[in-house]
């Protein structure tokens, strides 16, 4: 089983994150994964991510999101965490706005350990108190280090 703290990187974790919208959200997103992961180009990911998005909205509800997608050019996941300063409209299915948006890119041959690791996230979020941890963290170190902490606690 991947562990969710080998494809996330406290670099990856970023707390403050100003949204404004669900467009910008992304552009952040595929700007931060691009700047750590030099093989991955910014355009790919933010197209792929809004392309995604168009499918069906990845807001899953309690302030949450969990954008993925497949990317070519990917060769292993690649995630991301953003707390944002303010919540944003995400279309999410509950209609709440969303802060804590949870990033997670797989490789063009997603396997069954690819859909883990997408279950693995959705159930940590499901969480209140996962989700209360992750926005009272102050800075990237703490809220890596909550989901390390999760991660850990099973």
């Amino acid at each position: 089983m991947i562990r969710l703290e080998t494809i996330l990187t406290p670099g990856r974790s970023l707390v403050n994150v100003p949204g404004g919208s669900k467009k910008r959200a992304l552009e952040k997103v595929a700007t931060l994964i691009a700047e750590q992961v030099p093989e991955l180009e910014m355009q790919d990911v933010f197209e792929k991510l809004v392309g995604r998005e168009k499918l069906g909205s990845t807001g899953f509800g309690n302030g949450i999101a969990i954008p993925h997608c497949r990317l070519e050019g990917c060769t292993a996941p690649v995630s991301a965490l953003l707390h944002l300063d303010a919540p944003i409209d995400y279309d999410a299915i509950d209609g709440a706005p969303v802060d804590l948006l949870f990033v997670l890119l797989v490789p063009e041959a997603a396997t069954d350990a690819h859909l883990e690791l997408l279950r693995q996230i959705a159930s940590m979020l499901d969480r209140k108190e996962v989700r209360d941890r992750l926005r009272a963290a102050d800075s990237s170190e703490a809220l890596f280090q909550v989901v390390l902490d999760v991660q850990n606690e099973h």
